[in-house]
């Protein structure tokens, strides 16, 4: 059976999820009536914590930020969490170093003496897939508070020269392999298109307001991941196939990347995989260091054919 001071941690660490909850489910998740949910509630508000009780059918309790800062509550999970995203920060291309270090002592300070010594053994390093160039805090939060408000997002780009300034309706903001991009309606070209932030300067005053576009298949992830594969509003390659490989299925497969490896026994595997041409989907079969055979479809066929070709006439000279 938990302690009252225990009980009242467990609610509170319940109540800092972003949602309502009613005082029957809370009551459920903690063992105990619903009279004593409500008890413990008056009890944390006397600690300072802001609780509303929201009325209705779909009422319940819900956590507000306050305008002081009560005891900050964090179980294990949450901590490393914490700890391991203010680590990477500076690593994921933020241009702020001191002020994540800065936050993570703070955060440190916070923390009971049996999780503090937790998080102090935690140590790690993030080697972006690429050498972006650092984006700084601010405007990081001068593009997210034009998606948030639903405000035109006017900015010089690099290498615009003597371009004026281009103006966009922002959407999402979007990460992958170590830089971030944005994804807006380019008002230039009515069209989809992504933007560097490392190469983005937000201008100021922002532009007037706008009704948001609906992303194509409504995943801006996926929509950006299709776009970066040349497959406009779904995350697939434009041209996939498939070869069998003379080479054992686990020698092939840490290297797949995001193709498939089916092993057929006797040294051998069929490899599935894309890319945005069918000549550079017979390039990468190409770097197993392996004898190709029945490819599939025709097209990728074609392709081998036409790289034979080059690379015999690049031989001969």
């Amino acid at each position: 059976m938990s302690t009252p001071t225990s009980r009242l941690l467990q609610l509170l660490s319940l109540l800092q999820s972003p949602r309502v909850w009613p005082a029957q489910a809370l009551a459920e998740r903690l063992a105990i009536t619903p009279r004593t949910v409500r008890r413990d509630i008056d009890h944390l508000r006397e600690l300072g914590y802001r609780i509303t009780a929201v009325r209705g059918p779909a009422g319940g309790y819900r956590l507000d930020a306050g305008s002081q800062l009560p005891p900050m509550l964090f179980d294990d999970d949450q901590a490393v969490a914490l700890v391991v995203a203010l680590q990477l920060a500076t690593a994921q291309g933020i241009d702020d170093d001191d002020a994540a270090r800065r936050a993570l002592a703070t955060v440190r300070q916070l923390l009971p003496s049996r999780l503090r010594h937790r998080v102090d053994s935690i140590e790690v390093a993030s080697l972006p897939h690429r050498s972006p160039a650092p984006i700084a805090p601010e405007s990081l939060v001068a593009v997210t508070t034009s998606i948030h408000r639903h405000e035109r997002l006017r900015f010089t780009y690099a290498g615009d020269n003597d371009r004026p300034a281009r103006t966009a309706e922002p959407h999402h903001v979007v990460m992958s392999q170590g830089r971030w991009y944005l994804l807006a309606w380019d008002l230039d070209t009515d069209a989809w298109r992504t933007f560097r932030l490392d190469r983005l300067t937000p201008r100021i005053p922002a532009g007037p307001r706008f009704t948001p576009r609906e992303v194509p298949g409504g995943d801006a992830a996926a929509f950006v991941a299709g776009l970066f594969k040349g497959s406009e509003g779904e995350d697939r390659w434009p041209c996939s196939g498939s070869v069998t490989l003379a080479a054992p299925a686990e020698r092939v497969a840490p290297f797949a990347d995001d193709g498939t490896v089916a092993d057929l026994g006797d040294g051998r595997c069929r490899v599935t995989a894309g890319s945005w041409s069918w000549i550079a989907l017979a390039t990468w079969f190409g770097r197993f260091d392996a004898e190709l055979s029945e490819p599939a479809p025709i097209a990728l066929a074609d392709a081998f054919g036409t790289l034979s070709d080059r690379y015999a006439r690049t031989a001969d000279r």
